[in-house]
Parts: C-alpha cells; sequence; structure tokens
C-alpha cells in the first residue's frame, strides 16, 4: 500500500487545544468532520481526555469550524469512562450517526483500565448520546483488561470490531507499563457483541509488543489492516522504541497476513511526524482512500494526512 503524504493538516496549538490524537473521519456530501481526543487538567493536575472535531473541506486544506465544546459528556462516577474518551470511531447508520468510544478509568495499583462504548447522535454527530451507562464490550476471562480503541464497519448484516486488550502489565523504571494486542468482535446488532477469542496480528518486537488503534478497509476481496505498535518501554522520548505504523491483509477478517514493508509510508527524517507516527484512520472519500495519523508527542503536534496511490 503506498501512500502519497500531504502533510500535517490540524494543530491544534493554532485553536487553543492541546492535544488532537486519534483523529477519525465521518465523511458528509461537501465537507469532512474529523473527530479527536484532547486533553484538559482536573483539578487534581491529572488529564481528562474529551472529543471534540474539526471539519474540513474534501481538498484536507482548508478549516470550515473547529468544535469548541466536547460532543459528549464523560461518564458519570465511578463508569468505565469517567476519566476520558479516546479514542471515538463513528460511522453512518442511516439518517443517525453510531459511535463506539473507547473509555477510561483510574487505577490504583495501575495507571488506567478501559473498556469500549456506545452512544448515538441523531443530529449528524454535533451532540451524541449514551446508550447505556456502561460499556458494550469489556473485559473477560482471557482479555481481563484494557478493552479499548474500537474500529467498527457494517459489513453486510453484521458489524465488525477491531479493537486492543491488555495481555499483561509489566516493570517500567518509573511506573507499571501495560501490553497489548488486536481481537476481533462481530455483532448483528451492533450492541450486544460476541468475540473470536484471537489475537489477529504476530508479533514483530517480540512477546512485549504493544498493538494499538487497527484500522481496516476492504478492496476488492481483500481486506487491509493499518495499525501502530512500539515497543512496552521506553517508548515516551526514545524514537526507536516509539510508534510506528504496521500493515496486514486478509480475506476473512481472522487470518492475518502480517507485511509491514508493504505500507510504504514512514516516519519523516525531521518535523511533526518524525519520532512516531501513531493512532493511524483509514476511510473512503469521493473514491479516494486516505489515511489520518497523528505525530510526535501521541498527537500534541497534530494531525496529517496522506493518499492511497496503489496496492
Amino acid at each position: 500500500m503506498r501512500f502519497k503524504e500531504l502533510g500535517k493538516i490540524f494543530d491544534p496549538t493554532e485553536h487553543e487545544l492541546d492535544f488532537s490524537q486519534s483523529p477519525q473521519a465521518l465523511v458528509f456530501d461537501d465537507f469532512v468532520r474529523i473527530y479527536f481526543s484532547n486533553r484538559k487538567k482536573d483539578l487534581s493536575g491529572k488529564y481528562l481526555s474529551h472529543i471534540s472535531y474539526v471539519d474540513m473541506d474534501k481538498n484536507f486544506k482548508t478549516i470550515l469550524h473547529v468544535s469548541d465544546k466536547t460532543v459528549m459528556r464523560l461518564g458519570n462516577l465511578g463508569c468505565f469512562d469517567e476519566h476520558g474518551i479516546f479514542p471515538m470511531n463513528v460511522l453512518w447508520d442511516g439518517d443517525r450517526v453510531l459511535a463506539y468510544t473507547g473509555g477510561w478509568s483510574r487505577r490504583t495499583s495501575v495507571s488506567v483500565d478501559g473498556s469500549i462504548g456506545l452512544a448515538v447522535s441523531s443530529d449528524k454527530g454535533e451532540t451524541f448520546m449514551r446508550v447505556g451507562e456502561g460499556p458494550v464490550l469489556t473485559s473477560s476471562l482471557s482479555e481481563p483488561f484494557l478493552v479499548t480503541d474500537p474500529f467498527v464497519k457494517k459489513i453486510g448484516e453484521e458489524y465488525h470490531m477491531l479493537y486492543i486488550y491488555g495481555k499483561r502489565w509489566i516493570d517500567g523504571p518509573n511506573q507499571k507499563e501495560r501490553v497489548y494486542k488486536i481481537g476481533h468482535a462481530f455483532s448483528r446488532d451492533g450492541i450486544t457483541w460476541s468475540k473470536t477469542g484471537l489475537q489477529l496480528i504476530k508479533n514483530k518486537l517480540g512477546k512485549n509488543e504493544c498493538q494499538a488503534l487497527p484500522t481496516m478497509i476492504k478492496i476488492g476481496t481483500t481486506y487491509h489492516m493499518v495499525f501502530c505498535y512500539r515497543e512496552a518501554i521506553d517508548f515516551r522520548t526514545n524514537k526507536q522504541n516509539s510508534y510506528r505504523l504496521g500493515y496486514a491483509h486478509s480475506e476473512d477478517m481472522i487470518n492475518w497476513i502480517r507485511d509491514d514493508s508493504k505500507l510504504i509510508l514512514k516516519r519523516s527524517e525531521e518535523g511533526w511526524d518524525s519520532q512516531m507516527m501513531c493512532y493511524p484512520h483509514l476511510f473512503e472519500c469521493d473514491k479516494n482512500i486516505f489515511l489520518l495519523y497523528n505525530g510526535n508527542e501521541f498527537g500534541r503536534s497534530g494531525f496529517g494526512i496522506s493518499i492511497l496511490e496503489g496496492l
């Protein structure tokens, strides 16, 4: 998959925002709305993640509007998304917009836990209301924590979700660090989900490789997945261990062949995406396929876009 870089298209600091993590596109007739997660510190000095959006023209050169408020409130006291929503994957469902949310809540022995929720918009994605206060996909016997990073596509009469799940916590130099892998679930109604219970993507960096934010598109009979991956330790400032993009393909969404060399899109030598590339999102717009992604500092430097030129 050969992508042509079109460059950075959004810098949060130009709009009085601190972050623009995990850009996710919703295509309208004459513009594209890109949702992202911004962070703000609460009274305790810890971050809360909220969802905002930017509307852009279909050339991704002109910003039409930047939301000045969150599209949905955080969860109530003790709920799975009390302390943040990151990411939020959106898709049209008739006149409604479905949002599958990665909800976060703080823990004591480790930093966070996560589950996946569902919210619905009846005003074309301006605001969203939860289907319920609890998650639609969460931890289970073999996936004990950190079930998040949803990406959902409806194929025929069935919904399919790619997501991540935690495998273990390991000792880091200053705190416990998490290890997570990519899984798959399916549903007939988008609410009740069945997990396949498989790790979809083989490890490249060893058993403690962290795989995040899977995104998928179908071309012909083949499904193409882009994701990001990193080392579990010393990844925040060490370029050699930080996020980069990976690639896999499949004919059935269950058996995936990983071949990162076939993704022609690499970190730049210098600039906004030279230290890391992370949180990818594939989408189709006017018969072209685009890839949104974050750069350095997990989205503090903004997000860019590339266009698929060939397979």
